[in-house]
Formats: C-alpha cells, sequence, structure tokens
C-alpha cells in the first residue's frame, strides 16, 4: 500500500484519530512536553535541515534556513509555552440576562483532532512547525503533507520524527504524485493549506464535501508605498533585504513599489550600491537559488516580456543578468511595467521588484484598491495621519508600517490572508483559538429565570416580559 494510496491516507488518520478519542483533552504538562519535543526536533537537527533544504533548492544560504525556518520555530515555542496555561483557562463571559439568580456563562477551549497540514516549498520547516506549535499547543494531533520540491527535507523528517513523536500524533507524508489531492480529501477536524490561490480553490472544494474547515495562506501581490516624507535609503534598505531574502521566494514579500516619481532615478542608484554591498556577485553564498528549472523559466520569461513591451530592467548586480545552471536571477528592478504583462498580473514570488511611480496617495490607494487583496501590505511614512489614512482605505492581511515582512514574525499578532489571499489565522493565542473548539458552557442558577417564562402565560409572565423589552 503506497502513500497515494487512499486507503492508506485514510488509515493514517483513523490511527490519529482513534488515539485523539482515547486521551481527547490532553493536559497542560503533556502539551508543553509536546511543544518541547517539537523544539528539540528542530534545534537537534538544525544542521541536517539546512543541508536538506540546501539540497532542494541546489543552493539555500545557511542563514536564511536558520533565520526564517529554524529560529522563528524555537521563538515560537518559548511564547507559546509562557502563554499557554493562560490560553486553556477557561473563560468567564458575563450573563446577558437571567443573571440575576447566579447564572454563569465559561467558554471551554477543546482540541479538534486531527489537523492536517499542506506545506510549500519556499519556508518548508516554518510553515509546517508554526502550524504544529498552535496545533499541539491546542491538544490535537496532525498529518502533515510535505512538497514534492522538499523531497530531501522531507526524507530528513520522516526519518527523525519517530525519535520525538509516535505516528499516532504527528506524521510526515511524502509527495508523490497525486498525494496532495487525496490528502486533502481526507475527514480532517481542519485543514490548512498554504500555497497559491488557484491550487487553494481546488484544496477548499475538497474539503467541503467534508465540511472540513479550512485555513488557506495564498499570498497574492503585496504592494510597498514610500511617502514623501520617508528617508528613501532606510526603505531601500528594508525592502531589498526581503526583497532578496531567499531569492524574494517569500508568500508576505512586497511585489511592487509604488514611489514618488521624481525619486524614481535616486532610488535606483541607491539600490545598486545596497544589493552590490551585500551580495557582490550572483555566486554569493548569501545569495539563494530559485527552486526549480520551472520557477526560474516563469521569471526569465516575465522579465523577457516586460522588455519587449518597453519596460526598462535595471539589474542591481554586476555581470551576467542571471544563470540557468545555478538557477540564480540577480535582484531585478523594472520600470515603465506594462499593463497586462506577467509581472502586473501575477505574483512575481522572486527577486524582481516594479517601481511604480506616484504623484499623489489617492493613485497609490485606487491601484491597490483595484487588485485582488494582498496578503500584506507596507506602507513607509512618519506621518501618523498618513498612515492612519492608507491603512483605513486599503484591505489587506496585515499591515507593517516603515518595514516589510516582520509582522509575520510577530508571535502576538494573527497572521493570516483576507479574500484572494486566503482566510483564517493562526501564529500565538489566534493559533490556538482556531485549532480549538471555543466551546460555550452555560452554568444555569439552582432558581432558573425561566420559570417566568413557563405558559400559562399570566400577569407574572407579561410583567417579566415588559422587563426585557425596556
Amino acid at each position: 500500500m503506497t502513500q497515494q494510496d487512499p486507503a492508506h491516507l485514510e488509515q493514517v488518520l483513523q490511527n490519529q484519530r482513534d488515539a485523539h478519542m482515547l486521551h481527547p483533552y490532553p493536559s497542560l504538562a503533556e502539551r508543553r512536553q509536546d511543544l518541547f519535543q517539537l523544539k528539540a526536533f528542530v534545534r537537534d537537527n538544525a544542521e541536517a535541515i539546512a543541508d536538506a533544504i540546501h539540497a532542494d533548492y541546489g543552493h539555500r544560504s545557511r542563514h536564511e534556513t536558520m533565520f526564517a525556518d529554524v529560529a522563528p520555530v524555537i521563538q515560537g515555542v518559548k511564547h507559546a509555552l509562557k502563554h499557554l496555561a493562560n490560553w486553556m483557562r477557561p473563560q468567564r463571559r458575563g450573563v446577558d440576562w437571567l443573571n440575576f439568580f447566579g447564572a454563569k456563562n465559561r467558554v471551554f477551549p477543546q482540541p479538534l483532532g486531527v489537523i492536517g497540514i499542506i506545506v510549500p516549498w519556499n519556508f518548508p520547516v516554518n510553515l509546517s512547525f508554526m502550524v504544529l506549535i498552535d496545533a499541539f499547543a491546542a491538544g490535537n494531533c496532525a498529518m502533515v503533507k510535505m512538497s514534492e520540491n522538499s523531497r530531501h527535507l522531507t526524507k530528513l523528517l520522516i526519518e527523525k520524527s519517530p525519535q520525538y513523536f509516535s505516528k499516532d500524533k504527528l506524521i510526515f507524508i511524502e509527495e508523490t504524485g497525486g498525494v496532495g489531492e487525496v490528502f486533502s480529501q481526507l475527514k480532517f477536524d481542519h485543514l490548512v493549506f498554504t500555497g497559491s490561490s488557484q491550487t487553494g480553490r481546488a484544496v477548499m472544494a475538497a474539503a467541503a464535501q467534508n465540511l472540513c474547515p479550512v485555513t488557506l495562506e495564498l499570498g497574492g501581490k503585496s504592494p510597498a508605498v514610500v511617502c514623501e516624507d520617508f528617508s528613501l535609503r532606510q526603505a531601500a534598505e528594508r525592502i531589498l533585504f526581503v526583497k532578496c531574502f531567499n531569492a524574494g521566494q517569500i508568500c508576505t514579500n512586497v511585489d511592487h513599489l509604488y514611489l514618488p516619481r521624481h525619486h524614481i532615478g535616486e532610488f535606483v542608484e541607491i539600490a545598486k550600491e545596497i544589493v552590490q554591498r551585500r551580495y557582490t556577485s550572483l555566486e554569493s553564498l548569501d545569495y539563494s537559488s530559485i527552486i526549480d528549472a520551472r520557477s526560474f523559466q516563469r521569471l526569465i520569461d516575465g522579465l523577457q516580456e516586460a522588455k519587449a513591451r518597453g519596460a526598462t530592467l535595471v539589474p542591481l548586480l554586476d555581470g551576467k543578468p542571471w544563470d540557468e545552471e545555478t538557477r540564480k536571477i540577480a535582484p531585478h528592478l523594472v520600470l515603465n511595467m506594462p499593463l497586462g504583462c506577467a509581472l502586473q498580473v501575477r505574483e512575481i514570488f522572486g527577486p524582481i521588484l516594479p517601481v511604480i511611480g506616484y504623484a499623489t496617495l489617492d493613485e497609490v490607494v485606487q491601484g491597490i484598491n483595484s487588485t485582488p487583496t494582498p496578503l500584506a501590505f507596507y506602507a513607509f511614512s512618519h506621518d501618523d495621519r498618513v498612515v492612519d489614512d492608507l491603512v483605513r482605505r486599503t484591505r489587506s492581511g496585515g499591515v507593517a508600517i516603515n518595514d516589510s515582512l516582520f509582522h509575520t514574525a510577530q508571535h502576538s499578532l494573527p497572521f493570516g490572508g483576507l479574500g484572494e489571499s486566503g482566510m483564517g489565522h493562526y501564529h500565538g493565542y489566534d493559533g490556538f483559538v482556531t485549532f480549538s473548539k471555543m466551546r460555550p458552557i452555560f452554568y444555569q442558577a439552582r432558581i432558573s429565570g425561566m420559570r417566568f417564562m413557563w405558559p400559562p402565560y399570566g400577569k407574572l409572565a407579561t410583567k417579566y416580559l415588559g422587563y426585557l423589552l425596556k
């Protein structure tokens, strides 16, 4: 029986569900132990994880793996351990009426059961283990379906996982062709998918057949805007850091930049200086490869199409602009991007930054609101009134002010999309709530106020109704 066999996956799911039903409410101590095990799993194997991801990419900066995949998990566990006892505590809620007899309301966080997680290749440890932190904090089991582009990492996780967890608590599934479709059709208690909007629609449709709730993290074309009052150099330093990090292959990355039209020339020169100081050449060990040949060719085709239609391409490193053998593409600015080209209509997901000139912020707002809701929005301004206006007049899954990307690293903030960029949240307490049934419990007092509502309705019922309708 192979992994893509529906019967095999159904059996794995049933084993986890049976184990959960035998012990449906893990104690605080047990959940803390699960979190310690997650941290140990990642910390003990950090170097092997970096090597495996490097092999999957062809070249992936070790520091980027440590910063983006390993460290966030360790910090996420620390955050959950610090707050878990408080998260698990039943919440007191006020009784809206009949409370004069001493009735009580409580909300009891109850584990859902088995959580399914479909993981992309770009940050495969981060985007699996950060969900696992929340799922285990909430007392659940989990099945994790890895990406076909993460074969070396998947092999490592499958090999090492039994040293930390039983298979009825956590299991990793390899993508061997068609597994994702079967996996999304399983009757999970909650399903988390991170990836493209197109695949997200298919996952949601499959989950709907089981009435399985979903959390979808889908990315999109996240804009940034630099306002007149903000330092151009500071903005360039912060934007270009994340645009080059992992060669731009980040779902919350700055997809395109709105810049005051008269600052574009200066920005180009600053950008060249910054990138060449950080990487010197395509061969830099700190600069990662594009994940596969198909993605590499998609980005090159996008650049060449834009150029053929009148755009100006500005490579930010000297030498050849890309290398097919290593699948590395120099960071590029794209000026005068033509309407309707691939770079303008599709999520770029690479080290390419279109720069769009503007005269007024109304133009920026109109441009942002004319496209599907992005996963993130980045505004650079020290004027609180300008920032507040931009935030209120636009929509996005999340917002970072005067920096890019780092809102996703805040464990006290929910992470999630809106509309075309996804639905649902996780990270920290919001993840705990997502993977719990916040179960309402009403405790009736010894004397029930309902006695005033029992028929036959007479003067007492009429008087009580009058009180309620005031």
